[in-house]
């Protein structure tokens, strides 16, 4: 007798959507789309026509002029964006979309993402007056102006970093380096006796030379206590001093020898300033100002002029580089001497770390040395 087969009935169900993707599905995430033609604002269209007038006007002189061309298009291009955003209440979307039919009409540009037409209107913002545009910014590189736009925040901060990129030819990785050395505190703020013994002309620029205080950052964390330390690190750090000292210092040598009368005498360091076409004496210490450093620093100036200066050469100029500084006793030092001297404070990443009330109160080495010898002279054995 033949056995029934037990039929057994398989329900099939659909997969859901979700079980058909691969992956996980996050509903949150949000990718934005620029808006459809049937979106625009008004004015849009129009807008939009008159940048591509502008963009194709502007082709030929980016091409030939290169970069103040197209910082200028970038500006105007900033400005008419910030205009319809006032005017007609625009929001950040169409940027987006501007940006999309920007690219679309001029495949062949770069330039025209969504970040960067916000950098113009930033841009635009941050400089509403076109001749400064025309003289100043747009004589840097779109990167040098992003560097300013992004870690500054003062139009007048702005400027004199603009002025001085220009001037002294800094990249946009130095400008950077500069903004965040606070430069535009330090330079031009050294002590000095310039009016008194330059004249008028020659004593603006020497002092715009110096600063103070000069930040020794790339020494380390160590604190030098012996000037041959710190004259060895500088030495050392030979590329990153001559950009902390600036623009036009051309290295002579260290230690350099000036047989004066029967003695020998050893100044620190010798450096040329091509600019000023002066030799400028630095002199290190590792130590507060004291008055006899003028008169020591004054003598290698008057025998630099007569051993080493040629006559075309104007009158060397000294900066003293110390530790910590007295500026009523800087001033009186500097009012009774008419060699002209500059005198500014060194720093490096470890005192700049420190409370300011403990800055002062780390020993020197004479004390440290004088501790020792006590403490081994004391000893009962």
């Amino acid at each position: 007798m033949a056995s029934k087969k037990k039929t057994r009935t398989v329900t099939k169900t659909r997969p859901s959507p979700e079980r058909k993707q691969r992956g996980r599905v996050d509903r949150s995430v949000m990718f934005p789309v620029a808006p459809g033609a049937g979106e625009t604002p008004a004015g849009y269209a129009a807008l939009l026509q008159e940048l591509k007038t502008r963009i194709r006007n502007e082709r030929l002189r980016v091409v030939l002029v290169s970069n103040s061309a197209m910082i200028l298009l970038y500006w105007d291009i900033g400005q008419r964006i910030l205009a319809k955003q006032a005017d007609q209440g625009w929001g950040a979307r169409v940027i987006d979309r501007l940006a999309a039919d920007l690219r679309e009409a001029f495949p062949d540009m770069k330039g025209f993402s969504p970040r960067n037409l916000k950098y113009m209107r930033a841009f635009a913002a941050a400089w509403p007056d076109q001749p400064i545009v025309q003289r100043t910014v747009a004589q840097l590189t779109w990167g040098q102006n992003l560097a300013l736009l992004e870690k500054l925040s003062t139009p007048e901060e702005r400027l004199w970093y603009a002025a001085r990129t220009l001037e002294h030819g800094w990249s946009r990785n130095i400008l950077a380096i500069q903004i965040e050395a606070q430069a535009h505190h330090r330079y031009g703020k050294a002590q000095n006796n310039f009016p008194a013994t330059l004249p008028p002309p020659d004593s603006d620029m020497a002092a715009q030379v110096f600063k103070d205080p000069y930040l020794f950052d790339f020494l380390g964390t160590d604190r030098p206590r012996r000037e041959a330390d710190l004259e060895r690190g500088l030495i050392e750090h030979i590329q990153k001093f001559l950009l902390e000292l600036g623009q036009g210092f051309a290295f002579v040598g260290r230690q350099v020898h000036l047989e004066i009368g029967d003695d020998d005498f050893y100044l620190d360091l010798l450096f040329y300033h091509l600019r000023l076409r002066r030799y400028v004496v630095i002199e290190l210490k590792a130590r507060k100002f004291e008055p006899g450093d003028g008169t020591q620093l004054g003598m290698y100036m008057t025998a630099v002029d007569r051993l080493l200066a040629h006559a075309d050469d104007k009158p060397t100029l000294g900066l003293l580089l110390v530790r910590e500084k007295n500026r009523v006793l800087v001033e009186y030092v500097l009012g009774g001497s008419t060699k002209p001297i500059s005198v500014a404070e060194w720093e490096t990443q470890l005192t700049r770390a420190l409370p300011n009330e403990l800055q002062g109160s780390l020993p020197t080495i004479e004390e440290i040395e004088a501790e020792l010898s006590g403490d081994l002279g004391s000893d009962d054995v």
